[in-house]
This record gives C-alpha cells, structure tokens and sequence, in this order.
C-alpha cells in the first residue's frame, strides 16, 4: 500500500476535471502514470498518455499495472473496481464517497477473493514524500510533505494534511502517508496499515490520526501491541456532545466502543502515546526517542536567516 516511482499507475477517469487535474499534479510530482480509462473516449492521447476503454484494455496493451486510482462518480466505481481486479491490478484506490455501503462491500469481497488491495473508498489517497503521491493530497507543497521517518495513517485527509504540517514544522518529514478513509466500511483498515508502516524499513515510527465512531482505532490496537516501533496517535472528537453525528459515515458509536475514551484506552493499553491535539505529536515522539530530521532542521534555519 506504499506506493513508490517504480509502481505503474493508472487513472480512471482521467480525462475529467478532477481526473485531469490530479493527474497532472501527480505526473509532476514523480508519479508514473502510464495510462487513463474513459469508456466513452478509447485511443486519445491525454496528459502524454493512451486512454483506454477499460482497465482490462489498458493491461493488455501496457503489460504490467501496479496501482489504479479512480476518480469516477459513485455509481460507476463498483464496476470500475471490478474492471481494475479483472485486469490483474493488485492495488485500487477508491477516492470516491456517497458509494452505497452494499456496493463497497462487494467490491471488497470481490479484491479479497482475488488478492487486490482497495484503500478507500472516500479517501484523499496515499503520499510518499519525494517520491509519488496517488489521490489528492497536496504531497508538491514541501511546507506539508517532506521525506523522512515517520508513517501516518489517517482517516481524515484533512487531519493527515494537518498533522503533516506539524511534524514538518517541527522538523519531522514522513515515510509514507497513508488515508485509509472515513467510510464505515474499508478496504483497508487502520490496523493494516500499522502492520504495514512496521514492516517497511523506511518508518521509525507510526502516527495514528483517529476520530470517533467505528472500531478501527480499537481494532488496531492489537497491531499497536505488536509493533516493533513507538506508536502516537491523536483522536478527534474528544469534546464532541454525546450523540453527536460527525462529519465522516463512519463516525458511528456502537454502545460501549466507538468513543473517545474507548479508543483512547485501547491505544494506550496497547503501548500508543495518545495525545491531546495534533501540535503535541512531534512531542511525543521525542519522548520515545526519535528525534527531528536534522537536515530538515537545518533547511528551515536557512531559510529563516535569509535575508535577501
């Protein structure tokens, strides 16, 4: 779920307005975008690239696709998912939201009989600093991402942006950033994407952007006690009244589980520093040891002693 240069990428959807202008930002950022599907638009050429029919007419014609990522309306994504795994695609990212919740499920049940991967759906997708970045997430902005030591897993696509922020203005550039979505029902979980982030050899440590509702937080606390490296997390909603419905489907409280203190107990439990608000994360992780990137350090004095 880490998405490096070397991975082939295609769009679906490329040739709309977001799928065109996404897809240029990710093309300039590193991104290797080999194609584009448009079922009403096969043999253009668009953004230096062919567009197809379908996925599997992509794969054909291209040899090997490592990654798509849609941008498609939520009626057309559980086909098009379908179309990705036919194709052989081991990796599908699912930026869509408003999917039903039945059709989500099916296209999970459908990757998971054929060993592909979904993230998603209704994410802001995946960054790797200095690398690539597959989705929306403003990876091109070096005041945000910059390439480092630290792995973040976010629900929120905003609250990761925010969190990258602060640990780049505190000197901490990030490994990967990886949005699994703010759907109740996702193809990846918060606990995957610890287990992932603690096997890669690029991450020190792991941060974990939560927010009330579901169980994924509590769920990943199991991945948490068996991480190799320290692990902080924040989880919005701390003040939110009692029945309160977030913003996100997934933020949904389920009896006993699905509360900030529930969350906040099993993390701690698990070996977490769970912390009060975002701008406490590059503290915590000093206390466990891992220290700001001093060549990130370094460029911000620079930069603040220029004068010219």
């Amino acid at each position: 779920m880490i998405i490096e240069t070397e991975h082939r990428v295609i769009v679906q959807g490329i040739t709309g307005a977001q799928g065109t202008y996404w897809t240029e930002q990710m093309q300039a950022y590193g991104t290797t975008i080999i194609g584009g599907v448009n079922p009403r638009k096969p043999g253009i050429e668009h953004l230096g690239v062919p567009v197809f029919a379908s996925a599997v007419e992509a794969a054909e014609t291209l040899g090997r696709i490592d990654v798509s990522v849609l941008f498609v309306p939520p009626a057309g994504a559980l086909a098009a998912v379908g179309d990705a795994i036919e194709a052989g695609i081991r990796l599908v990212v699912v930026l869509t939201e408003f999917i039903p919740v039945h059709d989500t499920m099916t296209m999970i049940a459908m990757a998971n009989e054929c060993g592909c991967r979904i993230i998603g759906p209704n994410t802001a997708g995946t960054v790797t600093p200095g690398q690539t970045f597959v989705g929306f997430m403003p990876a091109f902005d070096d005041r945000i991402f910059r390439p480092g030591r630290i792995g973040v897993v976010s629900r929120s696509g905003s609250l990761g942006t925010l969190t990258a922020l602060e640990l780049t203005r505190a000197g901490y550039g990030q490994s990967a950033f990886v949005g699994i979505g703010g759907d109740p029902v996702s193809g990846t979980t918060t606990l995957e994407a610890v287990a992932a982030l603690d096997t890669h050899r690029g991450t020190d440590a792991i941060v974990i952007i939560g927010e009330i509702g579901g169980r994924k937080e509590e769920d990943a606390a199991m991945a948490v006690a068996a991480c190799s490296k320290p692990v902080v997390s924040f989880i919005a909603g701390a003040a939110a009244p009692v029945g309160t419905r977030m913003g996100h489907a997934g933020a949904i409280i389920e009896g006993t589980t699905g509360t900030h203190s529930s969350k906040k107990a099993a993390l701690v439990e698990a070996g977490a520093i769970v912390v009060d608000v975002p701008w406490e994360i590059p503290g915590a992780l000093a206390v466990c040891s891992i220290g700001p990137d001093r060549k990130h350090q370094t460029e911000e004095k620079s930069t603040v002693g220029d004068t010219t």
